[in-house]
């Protein structure tokens, strides 16, 4: 376990008094031209334009099935669901999160260290990487509510400390995405763009955001400028595919009213020279189960 080092200067000031638009100051793409990975170059030129890509079978069918009733064993689990790292859906009573699954399940830990999953990372933020935060996402049919609109790295500055925007999310499915069961919308292009938000940080708003964001969330007139701006992308695809995205990406999700459950395994990689200082617009760090303080590269 290391330390977190003491703030820095903040690039991305958000929770203030008003909105403030910031253009964005650092590369999306952070390894050098032509540097080997899994990743060809013509699809990370796409990445750097629209800040995700979609692959359309990263894990094959026998290992969906796998990763699917390890998420089963642990969402029936009562000693998981009593851990404060499970959240519960409010109108089912369900669970509905469960974070830092790399540490509760080894079956998760070994996707975490999967080449193709932290090849593709280390490709993107051009270093070694850390796991800032893992989980598993159960959206089941039938009422399953949303994200709105935000960008991840608004909250992650303001509440987890990181200082630059050198973070890459995977939302790999484990269920079958149609464009009806409340799947991951990106508005394209919207990474290039930095949105601090309006409002203060309430202690704890962790305990609130997680099941209904609402610090850190940007007003309709700045969401249907950036709608009007960039269009938005709904992304569906077997189960087995994988969407890779910018960490300032403005993106959300809709309510599952369909018969059909919706689950993925969410992996949010950091570069280890892009470590979490001090909050930068909250009173007080979020757990370590939802932004880690151990930097330690994945291997």
């Amino acid at each position: 376990m290391t330390t977190a080092p003491e703030r820095t200067a903040d690039l991305y000031p958000t929770r203030g008094a008003t909105e403030v638009a910031t253009p964005r100051m650092d590369p999306v793409v952070w390894s050098e031209p032509g540097t080997p990975g899994p990743i060809e170059p013509a699809v990370l030129a796409e990445y750097e334009r629209d800040g995700f890509l979609a692959i359309d079978q990263l894990i094959t069918p026998d290992e969906v099935d796998m990763y699917s009733r390890e998420l089963e064993r642990l969402t029936t689990d009562a000693e998981i669901r009593a851990d404060e790292r499970s959240i519960i859906e409010p109108k089912s009573d369900e669970i509905r999160t469960v974070f830092e699954v790399h540490k509760i399940s080894e079956v998760f830990a070994d996707l975490v260290r999967d080449p193709r999953v932290v090849g593709r990372a280390r490709q993107i933020l051009g270093s070694d990487v850390y796991v800032h935060q893992s989980r598993i996402n159960v959206k089941p049919g039938f009422g399953a509510t949303g994200f709105y609109w935000h960008s991840d790295f608004e909250t992650w500055h303001a509440e987890d400390g990181l200082p630059a925007m050198r973070t890459v999310s995977v939302s790999i499915a484990l269920t079958r995405n149609y464009d009806t069961n409340g799947g991951l919308m990106i508005m394209p292009g919207s990474h290039k763009t930095f949105l601090g938000c309006a409002g203060e940080t309430p202690k704890d708003n962790y305990k609130q955001s997680l099941q209904m964001q609402d610090a850190g969330t940007p007003s309709d007139e700045s969401l249907a400028k950036f709608a009007d701006a960039h269009g938005i992308k709904l992304f569906t695809g077997e189960a087995g595919s994988a969407t890779w995205f910018d960490c300032n990406c403005m993106h959300g999700s809709g309510d599952n009213i369909t018969p059909y459950p919706r689950s993925n395994v969410f992996i949010v990689f950091n570069s280890v020279e892009n470590e979490a200082v001090e909050p930068f617009a909250a009173p007080v760090r979020r757990p370590e189960f939802i932004g880690a303080r151990d930097f330690t590269p994945v291997r």
